[in-house]
């Protein structure tokens, strides 16, 4: 039988997302202003056995492999997947970062500088982290759950060992953004009113549907077959009444979230906070620059709140 990624919860990642490549993206960009990439690989071919520092989505990543018990191909219900525009060698250490702090990374795809994203089909990716914004708007047009990474968030995974936290935006994350243009067009009273109206009809999906539903299957597993759980939480600035929709849509996909906020406006920061997400995925830069100072975050780059009029 040939092996297949089906029925995994598939996880494409690229290096700067990984491991702290910062440093390595700035002698990265230089050489490729001056219209040559030899420098950057030499540089990471030197320092292939100096172990690259932990990126934002490690924890994150760490965690999820922990769901892979055993040797059994079987029992592997996790892929994870470096998906990057590093060049071959440059790869090199990438894998070698991994095994010496035995991160258990076995594929990867390097495009030396080439859009990555198209591989995230042949993958069948439910989520693509990068800290390329366009290789992320690309992705998600294409239809996949993918944000942008703030390489320097906070990284606290330390707190919960045992658990993986993962918050998420409402309206153009999990959901579509189509109440949220309403908010745009019309503002709040028409918002709610348009969202009171409208209580029992699900919200059309949003781009991170598919990851929520492949986490909700892994829920199932946690506690029994492997020592880690999941905990999800809705983040929103949705408030009651405008909040049943958002159930409701969530009880008609029969997803079960853990814990909901409706925030009504305040900052997500402080409650993110309290929370201590492995990661936190919402559309609006303001909200991310908030969470990112409390937790790792990751900009969905879709909607009416990026100017995507589509």
């Amino acid at each position: 039988m040939p092996i297949t990624l089906e029925n995994k919860l598939v996880v494409a990642i690229s290096s700067r997302a990984l491991f702290d490549f910062e440093e390595e993206n700035r002698v990265y960009e230089a050489g490729v202003a001056g219209g040559d990439d030899r420098s950057y690989r030499q540089y990471q071919l030197d320092r292939l056995d100096v172990p690259a520092r932990v990126g934002v989505a490690f924890p994150l990543v760490q965690k999820l492999l922990a769901f892979n018990q055993g040797n059994e191909i079987d029992s592997h219900r996790v892929e994870v997947v470096v998906l990057s525009r590093n060049d071959p060698v440059s790869g090199m250490r990438v894998f070698r970062s991994a095994r010496q702090v035995d991160l258990k990374i076995e594929r990867g795809v390097f495009t030396r500088g080439r859009d990555p994203f198209g591989y995230l089909n042949a993958l069948g990716a439910h989520l693509f982290l990068s800290a390329n914004e366009r290789d992320v708007r690309s992705a998600l047009v294409a239809g996949f759950p993918s944000a942008r990474v703030y390489p320097d968030s906070a990284k606290k995974a330390e707190l919960h060992p045992d658990e993986i936290r993962i918050a998420f935006d409402g309206d153009a994350v999990l959901f579509s953004d189509e109440a949220e243009r309403v908010f745009q067009r019309n503002g709040l009273d028409a918002f709610q009113q348009h969202e009171t109206e409208r209580a029992a009809t699900p919200l059309p999906p949003g781009p991170f549907k598919p990851l929520l539903q492949a986490l909700h299957r892994l829920q199932g597993l946690a506690g029994h077959e492997v020592p880690v759980k999941i905990r999800t939480a809705l983040v929103t600035a949705r408030s009651a009444p405008a909040h049943e929709r958002a159930i409701r849509t969530l009880m008609d996909w029969k997803i079960d979230i853990d814990e909901a906020m409706f925030l009504g406006g305040l900052d997500k920061g402080a409650f993110l906070r309290e929370f201590e997400p492995d990661f936190f995925f919402d559309d609006q830069t303001r909200h991310c620059e908030s969470a990112a100072r409390v937790s790792p975050t990751g900009h969905v780059i879709s909607g009416i709140a990026n100017h995507d009029h589509a």
